[in-house]
C-alpha cells in the first residue's frame, strides 16, 4: 500500500488533487508532490535513467540514448531531459477488469480532429482507458494529422502513434497493457468473420476486405463507419460526467459506484453538492474515501458514466469523434478510480512510459543546450552564467482560430514581464514568421 503512496524518489503525494475538468489544467499537476523523509522510496531514482545501450532490440522506455540520434553526446544535458521515473514493480500491476483467460476484447478509438495536443491529449485518454478496462488498445492507421502533414512530398505526411511514442515498448513491458495496430485487429477478428453488426448480429466484413488503411485519408471516413457498426460507441461527454472504473467485476462493486453518486446528488451524503470552488487550494487527499474522491470528480458534474456490466461484456469498444462527441479531456480530470490505487498508478504509467521517442527528445535536448550556449555568452545579464540560464516562452500565433486572444505585442510583454528576468536571454518557439512583430521584448 505504501508503494501506491509515494513516487520514485519517495515523495509523499497523499495530498496530491485529482485533478478538476479544465482543458487548461497545467500536467504538472498531477506531480504536485509534499516532501516526507519518512517515507521509503520505492525505487532509486538515480537508476531512472541509465545511459547504457540495451542489449536487446526492444527499447526499455526508461532508457534515453541520444548517441544514435544526433547527440547530444554530454549525460548532463540529456539527463535534463529526463522527467520520467523507472519503477519496476509498476509494470507487474494488471487492472482488476483484466482476465488473462477471458477472450480477447477490444477498444478502437479515432484521433481527434485538432490539433497535435488536442490528439495526444484523446489518446492518452484511450490508453488509459484500455487498460483500465483490460482491453487490448488498436491503434489507429497512419494517418495525415492536423498541421503535420506536410504537401512536401519528401516529407512524412501520414503519422501513426508509434511515430511519437514507444508504445510496442510500453505493451512488452507491462503485464496488462496489449496494443496492436489496425491492420493486425482487421487482419484477426474483421475478414475472419468474428464482428457482427451491433444493431442486427449479421457478420460484417472490413469494406472491401481492406485492412491495410495506412496512407488512405479518404477510405479512413468509411472504416471508421464500419467501426461504429460493429463495436458498442459510448457517447461520453466529459462535461457532463465522469467515466468510472469499479473495483472489480463484481456487480456489487457498480452498486457501490451507483449508490455513491446517489448519495451525493441527493443530499443524503451529508455535504452540499460538489462544486469547483469548493476544492479550489483545498484538495482532496488521493487516498481519501471513494466518496470525497467521486465528489471532488464529480465538482459541477450531475452524473458518472460506470463501466458497468453490459460495457465489460462488450467485445468491441469504439470511441468515436462526432458531432458534440469528443474527448477533448486530460484522462485524470475524466476517468474516475473506485481503487484510489489503480488511480495514482495510471497517473505514473502516463507520466513514466508515455514519452516520446528518443529522436524527438534528443532534438529538444541539442535546442536546449544551443540556446544554454547562447546565454552563457550574454554578459548583459550576469558577469558569470555557467549554467546558461534563459527565459522560454511559447507565443502562438498562426493557427488561432478566435482572434480575440492574437494580443499586439505591447500587451503580451505587459502581461509577461514580471515572470521575465532584465537582460536575460529570451527564447522564443513560435509561428510568427515577421521578427519585428517581438521589438517590444527587447
Amino acid at each position: 500500500e505504501n508503494n501506491a503512496l509515494v513516487d520514485s524518489k519517495g515523495i509523499d503525494v497523499t495530498q496530491h488533487t485529482s485533478s478538476q475538468h479544465t482543458s487548461s489544467q497545467s500536467n504538472n499537476e498531477r506531480n504536485n508532490t509534499k516532501p516526507n523523509s519518512a517515507v521509503r522510496p520505492v525505487a532509486d531514482s538515480n537508476n531512472k535513467h541509465n545511459n547504457t545501450k540495451p542489449n536487446s532490440e526492444v527499447h526499455p522506455v526508461a532508457h534515453l540514448n541520444c548517441v544514435d540520434h544526433g547527440g547530444p553526446q554530454d549525460q548532463t544535458i540529456i539527463d535534463e531531459m529526463v522527467f520520467w521515473s523507472d519503477i519496476p514493480s509498476d509494470a507487474s500491476y494488471v487492472s482488476p477488469m483484466y482476465d488473462a483467460n477471458a477472450p480477447e476484447k477490444y477498444l478502437t478509438f479515432e484521433p481527434d480532429h485538432g490539433g497535435w495536443n488536442n490528439i495526444r491529449m484523446a489518446m492518452e485518454t484511450a490508453l488509459v482507458m484500455s487498460h483500465a478496462m483490460g482491453r487490448t488498445l488498436v491503434l489507429p492507421a497512419e494517418q495525415g494529422m492536423y498541421l503535420l502533414s506536410k504537401s512536401d512530398r519528401e516529407q512524412k505526411r501520414h503519422f501513426g502513434f508509434n511515430d511519437f511514442f514507444h508504445l510496442d515498448s510500453i505493451a512488452l513491458e507491462h503485464k496488462g497493457f496489449k496494443v496492436i495496430t489496425m491492420e493486425e485487429f482487421l487482419t484477426r477478428e474483421g475478414v475472419t468473420g468474428r464482428l457482427r453488426n451491433k444493431d442486427t448480429n449479421q457478420i460484417m466484413y472490413p469494406p472491401h476486405n481492406q485492412t491495410d488503411y495506412n496512407g488512405a485519408d479518404t477510405g479512413t471516413g468509411n472504416l471508421f463507419q464500419y467501426l461504429r457498426q460493429i463495436a458498442v460507441t459510448p457517447t461520453w461527454e466529459p462535461w457532463d460526467c465522469a467515466l468510472a472504473i469499479p473495483s472489480s467485476t463484481d456487480q456489487k462493486a457498480v452498486d457501490e459506484l451507483n449508490n455513491t453518486l446517489h448519495s451525493i446528488m441527493d443530499g443524503s451524503y451529508g455535504k452540499k453538492k460538489p462544486t469547483l470552488e469548493e476544492f479550489n487550494g483545498h484538495p482532496t487527499p488521493v487516498n481519501a474515501s471513494m466518496a470525497e474522491r467521486m465528489r471532488e470528480m464529480l465538482a459541477d458534474r450531475e452524473q458518472l458514466c460506470i463501466y458497468d456490466k453490459p460495457l465489460q461484456e462488450a467485445n468491441v469498444i469504439h470511441l468515436k469523434v462526432h458531432a458534440g462527441v469528443r474527448l477533448l479531456t486530460h484522462f485524470y480530470a475524466f476517468i474516475f478510480f473506485a481503487d484510489w490505487k489503480q488511480d495514482l498508478w495510471s497517473k505514473r504509467f502516463v507520466r513514466d512510459h508515455l514519452r516520446y521517442v528518443d529522436d524527438i527528445v534528443c532534438a529538444a535536448a541539442r535546442v536546449v543546450e544551443a540556446v544554454r550556449q547562447h546565454a552563457r555568452k550574454n554578459v548583459n545579464y550576469k558577469a558569470s552564467n555557467e549554467e546558461g540560464i534563459y527565459d522560454g516562452m511559447h507565443v502562438r500565433r498562426g493557427d488561432f482560430q478566435y482572434p480575440p486572444v492574437l494580443l499586439p505585442a505591447e500587451q503580451l510583454y505587459d502581461l509577461s514581464k514580471e515572470e521575465l528576468s532584465e537582460n536575460a536571454t529570451l527564447y522564443i518557439a513560435t509561428d510568427e514568421r515577421n521578427k519585428t512583430w517581438f521589438e517590444p521584448f527587447k
